[in-house]
């Protein structure tokens, strides 16, 4: 009917990570209310900025502070807390599982697709029953308070076969996540021998596993080797070139030979698109990733978006030595993705034009533990105490909103003044065990 206003576009984010949540935030702040509703849906209520999980689990950062609260943040958008189970652009529908059992459809205009990516496992014997993943925050939590209980377990045995299982622990993947999660966890658990009489950081064994011959492929091979060389200055045993054939039971046998006890296993060997890509009928490539152009658009479907983990964006930055190069899944591409991602998705809903993601590669940072990193940023490279505060500068400064900056920067100085919490709250894990004991 003339003079009738048109109804908002309706925008449905699938996912609430790194790519839609700063998609979300950014088609907040910009678009006008008349102009489209956003729709963001997500299992978790909350974002996890997943490069400071490895100092959650050492105690360094309150674990409450790496997540940023999505109703919170997205005050003008519907947050939906649900499962993504199925997608048919064909009649534009999205069916979400919800909490409860029940599943609801969503229909949709725009479709942006941020489902991100699961951890990658290998057909290995006990991996799903030994392995822990790094990429939550309950994950980190459960890690931090699972080395301190195998500490409390241990303290009390004189020694033996159980106490050294006990006091083994193993990282498989030399990649940042890895590389990060190792170096922490050994820091704290080294601080902590200290209120142990009985526990000496000697008696720690620590293993990192990596199947190529190096560590952390994004800074430079020299940088990589300095990693190497610092960790196993501190009795650090690193596997390169080295697979896990077996570790049922939490006994492993490595292809190198080696075989030893754990009771701790943290798998964080890369990761792959998320499955449930695999129930859409959208384009997907060989590794299940979203087949995109370099605007960020899905070919062939000018109304659906992607970009972070699960999809396949051309790296334009490498595409004159490699035509085929695609854009590696990271929190740097993530970020700087879902920003070129809101402005294509608001110059389309004002019909001007949109720009394809480019990028120049800034470098990369990582922490060693309390004081120590690498970096290798503009081509300048730097070690121990620089580099882990550029580390700390660089993430606090990507670490969305306000709210979460500042109370990152205080648990930060609240550590260089107190002493580090090193308590295990191992009843998080059985929180009903006690409950259960007492009604019998």
């Amino acid at each position: 009917m003339a003079g009738m206003k048109a109804s908002p576009t309706k925008i449905v984010i699938l996912g609430g990570g790194y790519v839609g949540m700063y998609t979300a935030l950014r088609l907040q702040n910009k678009l006008k209310g008349e102009e489209a509703s956003v729709t963001v849906i997500d299992p978790q209520p909350h974002m996890t900025y997943q490069p400071f999980l490895p100092e959650a689990a050492a105690g360094s950062i309150e674990p409450r502070h790496v997540v940023v609260p999505l109703r919170r943040t997205l005050k003008n958008c519907h947050v939906l807390t649900g499962r993504v189970a199925k997608v048919e652009h064909a009649n534009r529908k999205v069916s979400v599982d919800m909490a409860d059992g029940h599943t609801e459809e969503l229909d949709y205009d725009i479709l942006v697709v941020a489902l991100g990516s699961v951890a990658r496992t290998l057909p290995i014997p006990g991996l799903a029953e030994q392995g822990n993943s790094f990429k939550t925050v309950g994950e980190a939590i459960f890690l931090r308070n699972h080395v301190l209980s195998k500490m409390d377990e241990a303290a009390s045995m004189s020694d033996g076969e159980r106490r050294k299982r006990l006091l083994t622990f193993m990282v498989v993947g030399g990649g940042y996540a890895g590389i990060e999660a190792l170096a922490e966890l050994e820091d704290m658990a080294r601080y902590a021998t200290r209120y142990y009489k009985t526990i000496a950081p000697s008696d720690m064994k620590w293993v990192l596993v990596e199947a190529t011959n190096r560590v952390m492929p994004e800074v430079s091979p020299r940088m990589g080797v300095y990693t190497v060389e610092r960790l196993e200055e501190r009795g650090i045993k690193v596997h390169l070139e080295t697979r896990v054939d077996d570790m049922t039971g939490g006994d492993v046998r490595l292809s190198d030979g080696t075989a030893f006890a754990s009771d701790t296993i943290v798998w964080t060997a890369g990761v792959k698109a998320n499955p449930v890509l695999a129930e859409t009928d959208l384009p997907l490539d060989e590794r299940g990733r979203v087949r995109c152009t370099a605007d960020l658009r899905v070919e062939g479907m000018p109304e659906v978006w992607a970009a972070g983990d699960c999809a396949s964006v051309p790296d334009l930055s490498k595409v004159a030595s490699d035509p085929e190069a695609k854009c590696s899944p990271s929190a740097q591409h993530a970020v700087r993705q879902a920003k070129q991602l809101a402005d294509n998705v608001i110059a389309s809903l004002r019909s001007r034009k949109i720009e394809p993601y480019r990028h120049k590669y800034a470098g990369s940072v990582a922490s060693l533990g309390l004081y120590k990193g690498v970096a290798d940023v503009y081509g300048i490279k730097l070690k121990g105490f620089p580099a882990w505060f550029m580390h700390r500068t660089y993430h606090v400064s990507r670490m969305p909103t306000f709210n979460r900056k500042a109370r990152i920067v205080i648990d930060w100085t609240l550590a260089l003044l107190f002493r580090r919490e090193v308590i295990s709250m191992g009843q998080i894990q059985e929180p009903k065990a006690e409950f259960a004991r007492a009604a019998k």
